[in-house]
């Protein structure tokens, strides 16, 4: 697949090293001359320097025959107008952008169609993250939780803690500890490798489980790997941004939520536009401050400001002031390994949530819903099944009976109203909606082309 991805920042630069990663032919336009050298000494692709809503630009990356334009560029504004500008000169076939003000997004149905701007699929990173942290938020304990199949389908990551009943256990005991639920388990994390499950697999306390069920049964299933948490009550919020305050409106008619912004004129805008949560002008790493918002009675302190240095200090010092659980958003790469054995409980990569977006409309074969894990090392993918017996590598056939790519496992499949847990028996059938575990993601291509019919 020709595409072309407008904008050389950390999106635009890791998607782009996925797509090569997967034999596309990639062209990247940026108007920073020394990101794009960087990118060209590191992957097999095509660089283009100039403004990406320009025609010249967009002429020079090969506008006029590439199937698809990503635009990532910090500028709203310049991803709408590029987009645009495909479309009219170079009759782009698909064409999707990143936004991120509300204003646009709030006016989204009317702005973005074939009458007026043309922009295939929207990708909105503050909504992504939003949606994402309030999955966390719904189910104490957990790393990560991914919806598939319309948000019947879970893949859930959790910690294996001392407390869960199936510690110490092999995981053949997990149906006698919960007879009536069906769970698969797609991957264990021992010390940061990827360990194949097996009924004789011992579970430690330390292990980061995936598995998948039926969400309704997310709650009994964490409660083998550890002591369920109870739901929170008390949460702070630190930033007062985009996803901050988003965040707090979601949250604020189930939790007592108290929100800390430093600009005054944003505070007092977020006061009087929240109705049930309390801001505060101030500074979340101001310990006298943490004190007078009793921070020892906080259940979960969420920091995401725009500083990564800012959420990290501020979680860090709310934590050991007494705060029973912490999430941080991070932007930078390197910092999510130096916080692999800290104090804070979960990491948040927006990233990370943007590129999963991204990626289900880029891949080949029916994929519905593409889910970056374990900070882009895994994958889970949803894909529709179709075709007959005779041009299908899968339909028709037991699971046992499909070569899979090592690493990968059928976790779940959604047929129609009803969610089957993956067994070995199971057979696969036209218009399933099969939900995949992949802890390499350089399988990918394979996985595709399993699915595709002949």
């Amino acid at each position: 697949m020709k595409i072309i991805i407008l904008g050389a920042g950390q999106v635009g630069g890791t998607l782009a090293e996925i797509l090569v990663g997967e034999k596309n032919d990639v062209t990247i336009v940026d108007n920073d001359n020394e990101t794009l050298k960087q990118l060209q000494d590191k992957l097999d692709l095509r660089t283009v320097f100039g403004r990406a809503s320009h025609p010249s630009s967009l002429r020079n990356a090969g506008a006029e025959n590439c199937d698809m334009i990503i635009a990532v560029t910090s500028s709203d504004e310049t991803n709408m107008v590029a987009c645009q500008i495909a479309s009219a000169l170079f009759n782009t076939p698909k064409k999707i952008a990143r936004i991120r003000a509300t204003q646009y997004i709030d006016e989204a149905e009317t702005l973005f169609n074939q009458n007026a701007i043309e922009i295939d699929h929207l990708i909105s990173p503050e909504k992504l993250v939003t949606d994402y942290i309030n999955r966390l938020v719904e189910y104490p304990g957990t790393l990560q939780v991914v919806n598939f199949a319309e948000g019947k389908v879970s893949i859930v990551s959790a910690k294996a803690l001392y407390g869960g009943s199936l510690i110490g256990y092999p995981l053949s005991a997990l149906k006698e500890q919960i007879p009536h639920i069906n769970t698969h388990i797609a991957a264990i994390f021992r010390h940061n490798r990827p360990i194949r499950p097996q009924g004789s697999t011992i579970i430690e306390a330390g292990d980061e489980i995936f598995f998948v069920c039926a969400t309704q049964h997310i709650k009994a299933v964490m409660s083998v790997f550890q002591r369920l948490e109870k739901p929170y009550s008390n949460i702070m919020i630190v930033g007062g941004g985009n996803i901050g305050a988003g965040l707090a409106a979601r949250l604020e008619q189930q939790y007592r939520v108290k929100l800390i912004e430093k600009d005054m004129g944003r505070a007092e805008h977020l006061s009087e536009k929240l109705a049930r949560t309390t801001v505060f002008c101030g500074d979340a790493a101001d310990q006298e401050l943490l004190k007078e918002e009793n921070i020892e009675d906080v259940d979960l302190f969420i920091a995401l400001t725009n500083r990564d240095e800012d959420n990290i200090m501020s979680s860090m010092l709310a934590k050991r002031l007494g705060a029973k659980r912490t999430m941080v958003l991070i932007q930078h790469k390197a910092y999510f390994e130096l916080l692999e054995d800290s104090d804070i409980d979960v990491t948040i990569s927006p990233q990370q949530t943007t590129i999963s977006a991204l990626l289900c409309h880029v891949r080949k074969a029916d994929i519905v819903s593409v889910a970056s894990l374990r900070r882009g090392i895994a994958e889970a993918i949803e894909v529709v099944v179709h075709g007959e017996n005779s041009h299908s590598h899968i339909v028709g056939k037991r699971i046992e009976q499909i070569k899979l790519p090592t690493g990968t496992t059928i976790g779940a499949i959604a047929r129609n109203e009803d969610i089957i847990v993956a067994k070995n028996q199971t057979v696969i059938e036209p218009h399933d909606r099969v939900i995949l575990f992949l802890t390499d993601k350089r399988v990918v291509p394979e996985v595709e082309r399993l699915f595709q019919s002949d």
